[in-house]
């Protein structure tokens, strides 16, 4: 019996799939379901007793009942006597409430981290979190807290289906975007990136300037962590090829895509649109398992 076990939650059960193979460990079950009243029951069906469990859950459609499944299995699993417990949460919901933006408003991913703090994990794992703001997450979260990144794994999808590039640019659609745009030109061979300049008019409205970006004739590939309503991309597709980029390519690592988002998105008329399986949709044809694997085999000694 391997001392490594992998278990999956409802939003994360295609990972574990995948990331138990690439790591050569079991993978064990995890039974979930309501009950009459609307409360969550979980049971972890898997001999954990003594071992070393990785967990991955992500908390994606409907965040706030992943997040108390995600809780209670990871509670469990130390009330069990999992030897070390690790937590994969690939999407982390409640992330960009990192302040108080207005008067009375919860800071909810400080609350959602006393939560995870509370558990006593060995580590926690997230793919491209928002951390603007959150200089220490190991601080706050309680345990060795790792940010990988998916735009590694993007960019591996778009050499081998798009390359050779050419003179493509990378575009950032705003300045937080910068550190995506840049990871991606780097591991695109070095080609140039550029920022856009974006000013949020309302929660679903935004405007895009693009200035000082030469995309004449070029194509123009977007990379960024979240597409949610798709507004921000949109408002950057139009600014681009007004610009003249010949052609658009979008990836994001984490595409929620709500209301009617990818519908809008596909109107743009662009030449790819991608994105990993942190969040599953219709483009989450990027798997990042193999990017958590690598991570878990270099902090766990595997």
């Amino acid at each position: 019996m391997s001392d490594l076990v992998v278990l999956g939650g409802t939003s994360g059960g295609h990972i574990a799939v995948m990331l138990a193979h690439l790591l050569g460990a079991e993978l064990g079950e995890v039974e979930v379901s309501k009950f009459p009243d609307g409360e969550t029951y979980v049971r972890v069906l898997a001999d954990v007793e003594g071992r070393r469990v990785v967990y991955v859950n992500s908390l994606q459609r409907g965040p706030n009942e992943t997040l108390v499944e995600t809780l209670l299995t990871l509670d469990a699993l130390r009330d069990l006597g999992a030897r070390e417990v690790h937590a994969v949460v690939p999407y982390m919901a409640y992330a960009r409430q990192d302040e108080r933006f207005k008067p009375g408003e919860a800071v909810s991913i400080r609350t959602v981290a006393r939560l995870f703090r509370a558990l006593d994990l060995d580590s926690i794992y997230t793919v491209d979190m928002h951390l603007h703001r959150i200089t220490d997450p190991t601080e706050l979260f309680g345990a060795e807290f790792h940010n990988l990144t998916g735009v590694r794994e993007l960019a591996r999808y778009v050499r081998e289906r798009h390359g050779p590039l050419g003179n493509a640019v990378v575009i950032g659609p705003d300045e937080e975007a910068e550190q995506w745009a840049r990871i991606m030109a780097e591991e695109l061979g070095g080609l140039e990136y550029a920022v856009l300049e974006k000013r949020r008019v309302s929660a679903s409205e935004v405007l895009v300037e693009a200035r000082g970006v030469d995309v004449e004739g070029r194509l123009a590939l977007i990379v960024d962590d979240i597409i949610s309503t798709g507004g921000t991309i949109a408002e950057a597709v139009k600014a681009l090829r007004s610009l003249g980029a010949r052609d658009v390519i979008v990836a994001c690592v984490h595409p929620l895509l709500v209301g009617r988002a990818y519908t809008r998105l596909l109107r743009l008329g662009l030449k790819d649109l991608v994105g990993t399986d942190t969040v599953l949709s219709p483009i989450s044809r990027v798997p990042i398992a193999p990017a958590i694997a690598e991570a878990l085999r270099r902090d766990l000694g595997l």
